[in-house]
């Protein structure tokens, strides 16, 4: 799960936490490889610009994530075993990101 408040946010993500090299997210979205059904689903309940946005989205984004791991999401992605949430505030000084995974260590 990507904060995305704004349209750019999950490149920016995409890029950031190195799941795509500096300026190839907009392609990589572009496959279709956030998609569900794709490599890497991104923001599987719809994100704050489709789903929902309360002013306190991130919330939500840590709601989809444990519910993802837990395997109760409404568009539950197969075989989850973790989940990345990563949220940005402060207009983009800070930053935060939790992984949570169903496996023990």
């Amino acid at each position: 799960m990507i904060y995305d408040a704004f349209a750019h946010l999950p490149l920016y993500g995409l890029e950031d936490l190195g799941f795509c090299k500096p300026g190839e997210a907009g392609d990589f979205i572009w496959q279709r490889n956030t998609a569900p059904g794709g490599r890497l689903p991104v923001n599987t309940n719809g994100g704050g610009l489709s789903y929902m946005h309360s002013g306190m989205y991130g919330m939500y984004a840590l709601q989809e994530s444990v519910r993802q791991v837990r395997g109760a999401a409404a568009a539950q992605v197969p075989g989850v075993k973790l989940s990345v949430c990563h949220g940005v505030g402060g207009m983009f000084a800070a930053s935060g990101t939790i992984i949570m995974s169903n496996e023990a260590p």
